[in-house]
């Protein structure tokens, strides 16, 4: 089944010159916008209490995105499953290793991103959420990974935003000192 709906998909890859390079854009800088995104969110000015919110998305963001891909590492260990260029044959329209494909870091990390602000800037977060989305489909495009190796990256990356989200109580007694340094000396 993984392996149809990746063939499915990638078989439209290497057709039309204007959406190949349009997938293979969205799969390689997705994550260079996604962190553009939370330095803005980090400077942004605003009242108080919105940029400790704005603040906070990014800080959870950081979070939850190392979380995640420190899972995708254990899981990598554990289940090492060849890319499927090196399987099947694929339209490959960027070089890659052929390292592990499961599950998607690219997408663990830009979920993990995309989950974080979605729960504390809603409108802000659909947006990175949706750039998420078409990241991960644009990977699959093409040729670098499975369905499913970025549906699980996805399910890792919002599972480690809530948790992140879940002990945001805990981690403030820490984060309130930094964040009161760094705005003293305008880092924040």
């Amino acid at each position: 089944m993984d392996y149809r709906l990746f063939h499915l998909i990638n078989s439209f890859a290497g057709h039309i010159d204007g959406i190949d390079d349009t997938f293979e854009v969205l799969a390689a800088y997705v994550p260079f916008a996604l962190i553009a995104v939370l330095l803005l969110l980090w400077f942004w000015p605003g009242a108080r209490a919105e940029r400790t919110d704005r603040q906070w998305s990014c800080i959870a963001a950081t979070l939850s995105a190392t979380l995640a891909l420190l899972m995708n590492q254990v899981i990598g260990l554990l289940w090492q499953r060849p890319r499927p260029f090196v399987d099947h044959q694929a339209v490959l329209l960027a070089r890659h290793s052929a390292d592990g494909s499961f599950p998607s870091d690219h997408a663990a990390f830009a979920f993990a991103v995309g989950a974080s602000i979605f729960l504390v800037q809603r409108r802000i977060g659909i947006v990175a959420l949706v750039a998420a989305a078409a990241m991960s489909f644009a990977r699959v495009y093409i040729g670098v990974h499975y369905v499913s190796d970025v549906a699980t990256g996805a399910a890792i990356g919002i599972a480690a935003a809530i948790v992140i989200q879940h002990v945001r109580p805990m981690l403030m007694p820490v984060i309130d000192p930094a964040l009161g340094l760094l705005r003293r000396n305008h880092l924040a």
